[in-house]
């Protein structure tokens, strides 16, 4: 609540091109306690003027030449769209005074000035703007706490997703790094495809569940060192099928779309992927994105049956193909991507090592 000294000590500035107006009201507002009071009969420097002292209230006259009231209110306007607009509006025609008031105008007195309803006007339109800017002040800190109560939440949950995640990933030899990177990785490729806000922020959060369903893979053929037979491979690809079923529980859309991703991250664009041999543009497009970023982080990291190897040869290997891999595998779009931005990649490996 605006205490009496503080409305009293309120900036107030009167615009009105007569001077006889402006010493009159000076007089009235400096005679009744009022100590912040400035004055200008020039309408063209209200804005500045506005901008250098932050007024909480300005008396200003509709009827001035060059810029009458009505100008200087468009102007101060276009400095703040959405916020309040501190006019007291001084005017002796009664058709102004709807007009002003559609202007946004909060008040107005009539010339010529009656001392008792200047100083009750000025003194309400102080109260109620000191009361404004205190209100706007608290919801700033309110804004600010959720700000921050929004980040630690959000931390909170990657911080439950890598959990969880490693539950299947430490049995693998892989590690925490290998989550990080993909979900840095797949928030980079999304961000360059510039596939909107609020994907990536799904992306970021989801990828990094992508193999939560090798939690059903058995050691003897998980930590195996060397290449699956082929009846082991069908024992390691369900796992893409136990990975939807388990995040399938959820309700989140992190957990929606991360269901999404562990189902469908090693189908293959030419339809030689599993666990259901789908193709093309029936491949969700968050695990087409994963897919790439996926096998670049398994080819530079070293695994039971393989050594590490560089960003170079790694990239050649996508671009070109080998034994395992073909560009076919890879959405073209999503390729051209992460060729386009492979240095990126190539950074956030070397920042986040094995």
């Amino acid at each position: 609540m605006a205490t009496s000294t503080e409305v009293f000590r309120g900036r107030v500035l009167i615009v009105d091109d007569q001077e006889c107006n402006v010493l009159l009201l000076e007089r009235m507002l400096r005679g009744a306690g009022y100590s912040g009071v400035s004055s200008t009969t020039d309408p063209c420097k209200v804005v500045a003027l506005h901008l250098e002292h932050h007024y909480d209230l300005i008396l200003l006259d509709l009827k001035m030449p060059v810029l009458d009231g009505f100008g200087v209110m468009e102007q101060l306007k276009e400095l703040d769209p959405d916020g309040y607009l501190p006019v007291l509006v001084i005017t002796a025609q009664p058709d102004h005074k709807l007009r002003a008031l559609q202007a946004g105008a909060k008040d107005f007195i009539c010339k010529p000035f009656d001392r008792a309803e200047v100083l009750l006007r000025v003194a309400n339109m102080l109260e109620i703007r000191l009361l404004n800017k205190e209100l706007r002040g608290h919801n700033d800190v309110l804004r600010a706490k959720v700000r921050e109560r929004t980040a630690e939440l959000r931390a909170s949950y990657l911080e439950t997703v890598f959990t969880v995640s490693l539950a299947a990933e430490h049995r693998d030899a892989d590690t925490g790094s290998h989550l990080r990177r993909i979900s840095g990785s797949c928030r980079t490729l999304a961000q360059a495809m510039c596939l909107g806000d609020e994907f990536v922020e799904g992306l970021y959060f989801a990828s990094p569940m992508h193999d939560i369903g090798k939690i059903g893979v058995p050691d003897s053929v998980l930590l195996k060192p060397g290449s699956f037979t082929p009846s082991e491979w069908e024992i390691m690809k369900p796992h893409t099928v136990t990975g939807k079923k388990i995040l399938s529980y959820g309700t989140s859309p992190y957990l929606r779309m991360g269901a999404m991703i562990a189902l469908s991250h090693h189908e293959c664009w030419n339809g030689e992927g599993y666990p259901h041999g789908i193709m093309g543009a029936e491949i969700p497009f968050p695990a087409r994105i994963v897919k790439i970023c996926d096998i670049y982080d398994a080819l530079r990291s070293e695994r039971p049956y393989k050594e590490a190897i560089g960003h170079d040869e790694a990239m050649d290997i996508i671009v070109t193909g080998d034994d395992r891999t073909s560009p076919d595998h890879f959405d073209p779009m999503v390729l051209a991507a992460f060729v386009k931005n492979h240095k990126a990649f190539r950074d956030l490996f070397d920042e986040c090592p094995v």
